[in-house]
């Protein structure tokens, strides 16, 4: 498997028989084979992870399928893309034989997806996250804590070959709630922040910090945009 860091929550990873494309919106991409099923997901609306440009592809590859949030309006599909898409909600889990996808439904919009192909378990997290801010109202920052570990533990005693997850260091000292939360529910093998705003120095942080005692190793350390790994 290989893994190519695109742009703040954007990944292209590349199994034996697909390539799996997350929240693209902008950024350099490699090249893809033409012999490959290439699957273009897209979380949720907001404009750092949703484009249109996402569409252009269709152009260049022949085997592209679309996989974007409920919330992402149908009518900014084109047309010569419409076959090609699908729409995922919450609870939701879609099986074309090569990749198997489950929605979860976030803290913020859309849904997390959890993706099953070529025997290797891959969660991209989108905006599901413990978005703890400081400054705001507590039963507000109350109730994210309650709804998003609620949603979490839904994938309790999973494992996850690849875990892309938010930390975002905007929430200041609360920055690595998120992940902390995830890794007591799910074993995941190697790590991937993501949605860290150009802050590269966010995974040392956390890996300096005493709760990641437990998964730190497990961290996976960005440096720059197009920074790929063969895991």
């Amino acid at each position: 498997m290989k893994i190519t860091y695109i742009h703040h929550s954007a990944f292209l990873v590349e199994t034996e028989s697909a390539y799996l494309l997350f929240d693209y919106f902008q950024g350099k991409l490699p090249e893809f084979s033409e012999e490959k099923q290439l699957y273009v997901f897209a979380s949720h609306r907001h404009p750092d992870h949703f484009s249109k440009v996402i569409f252009e592809l269709e152009e260049k590859h022949p085997k592209i399928h679309y996989i974007l949030a409920f919330d992402i309006w149908s009518k900014r599909v084109p047309e010569s893309c419409k076959g090609k898409t699908e729409f995922l909600n919450p609870g939701q889990i879609l099986d074309d034989g090569t990749l198997k996808v489950e929605g979860f439904k976030s803290t913020d919009e859309g849904v997390a997806f959890w993706c099953s192909v070529d025997g290797l378990e891959i969660y991209h997290a989108g905006d599901l996250n413990h978005w703890y801010w400081d400054g705001e109202d507590p039963q507000w920052n109350k109730n994210m804590t309650k709804a998003y570990q609620e949603e979490i533990s839904k994938m309790h005693g999973r494992t996850a070959d690849i875990a892309f997850l938010p930390l975002d260091p905007r929430l200041g000292e609360y920055f690595y709630l998120g992940i902390d939360d995830f890794v007591k529910e799910v074993d995941a093998k190697h790590i991937f922040p993501m949605h860290f705003w150009g802050e590269y120095d966010v995974a040392e942080r956390l890996k300096k910090m005493p709760c990641s005692a437990g998964y730190r190793d497990r961290i996976v350390e960005i440096h720059e945009e197009g920074e790929g790994w063969e895991i």
